[in-house]
């Protein structure tokens, strides 16, 4: 048995507000409806989901706007990090999207969590570009510099740079 709710917010991976969902009744009944977040679909609800669908397309207007700045601003940004590594190049801990979120704060530049899109955490000194969805799902793209905390050989910049490489050969060996 699904619910059909009206969203009053947005809500990720359910919708917009002033979309009428169907969810699973637990959902509905566990967080949509205590959070304040939707109310139950019938006929009485179709004037208030015509003024919500009002404010949400003013809000995504607004929301592009912002977005774009963001990422015409983020497009040409360069951002450094240094981390501590192992005498044969390698990395202690890792970056995370947190860290970057945090990077970014220091720029001025306020996300949340979720705008950062990094499937795993980054274990490789180097360049690395790191996508970003803003609001209203405009991309974005950031150039991440990560930066040994001690001067590297030479070898170890070799290895750093090939490192994807190294281990690609290493994999199919191991095969």
């Amino acid at each position: 048995m699904q619910n059909q709710l009206l969203l009053i917010k947005d809500v990720d991976s359910v919708g917009r507000s002033g979309d009428i969902v169907t969810v699973r009744p637990g959902y509905a009944r566990n967080f949509l409806l205590p959070q304040k977040l939707a109310v139950v679909a019938d006929k009485y609800t179709l004037k208030l989901q015509a003024k919500l669908q009002e404010e949400r397309a003013k809000q995504a207007e607004v929301d592009t706007k912002e977005s774009s700045l963001i990422a015409e601003r983020i497009q040409n940004m360069e951002l450094s990090m240094i981390t501590k590594v192992d005498p044969d190049g390698h990395m202690y801990g890792s970056v995370s999207a947190t860290d970057v979120m945090k990077l970014l704060e220091n720029e001025g530049i306020i996300l949340e969590r979720k705008n950062v899109v990094l499937p795993h955490p980054i274990k490789a000194i180097g360049d690395h570009k790191i996508p970003l969805k803003l609001k209203e799902g405009i991309p974005a793209v950031l150039t991440l510099k990560i930066i040994s905390d001690k001067p590297l050989t030479q070898k170890e910049k070799f290895v750093a740079a090939h490192e994807e490489e190294i281990q690609q050969v290493t994999e199919e060996n191991a095969e």
